[in-house]
């Protein structure tokens, strides 16, 4: 994937956002992704003797409703065992990684339902 390149997002269905966390503000490097026909999300870091606005922390708060979802999820995974393999060949690692994530699916399908949710394709 080039970033540059607008094409590739264009005709996939990747998304078009991108989410980070503080470390990442860089006014060049937002310019890079925003070129790159990505919308960027990138919470905001107080200077020093100045703290964020009320505007600036809901905004803040709303980006990390977002990545908290994804971040969880990697989390759980990462307890697990992570991405660390022991097999040869792409095959079964490949295998091996989507019993992984099977395994945090049903965890997280029977989560649900023992707190009363019921998810849309549950049976």
């Amino acid at each position: 994937m080039q970033v540059s390149d607008n094409t590739f997002f264009k005709s996939s269905n990747t998304g078009r956002e991108l989410y980070a966390d503080k470390g990442y503000v860089d006014k060049e490097r937002e310019a890079r992704i925003k070129a790159s026909g990505l919308r960027v999300h990138i919470q905001r870091k107080a200077a020093k003797g100045k703290p964020l606005s009320d505007c600036q922390k809901r905004r803040n708060t709303r980006i990390a409703k977002t990545r908290v979802r994804v971040e969880h999820v990697f989390a759980s995974l990462e307890q697990m065992g992570g991405k660390g393999l022991r097999s040869i060949g792409l095959a079964r690692a490949t295998l091996q990684l989507n019993f992984k994530v099977a395994t945090y699916n049903l965890r997280r399908l029977c989560s649900l339902r023992t707190g009363g949710i019921k998810p849309a394709f549950a049976f």
